[in-house]
């Protein structure tokens, strides 16, 4: 018969799983400021200065994002394998 989780053992399960929905929220944020910024482009290539300026603004933000959001995955990941 075999033994049930420890405690500790969901615990550290959920954090993992808690981590990686964290590195997808980040993803999903950058990929969302990046298709704004492409569509500010494009919609007001001629129209409004301002907003394609803020279109220009958006993408090396959504860049920033995601290797934001996956440097603080990849090192939360080491502190919980760290503690197992």
């Amino acid at each position: 018969m075999e033994e049930p989780q420890s405690r500790d053992t969901l615990a550290r399960d959920r954090t993992l799983l808690a981590n990686e929905r964290t590195l997808l929220a980040y993803l999903r944020t950058a990929i969302m400021l990046f298709a704004s910024g492409i569509t500010l482009i494009k919609l007001f290539a001629t129209d409004t200065r301002m907003l394609q300026s803020l279109g220009y603004l958006l993408l090396p933000l959504s860049f920033t994002t995601g290797v934001v959001g996956y440097m603080r995955f990849v090192g939360m990941r080491r502190k919980i394998t760290r503690n197992m």
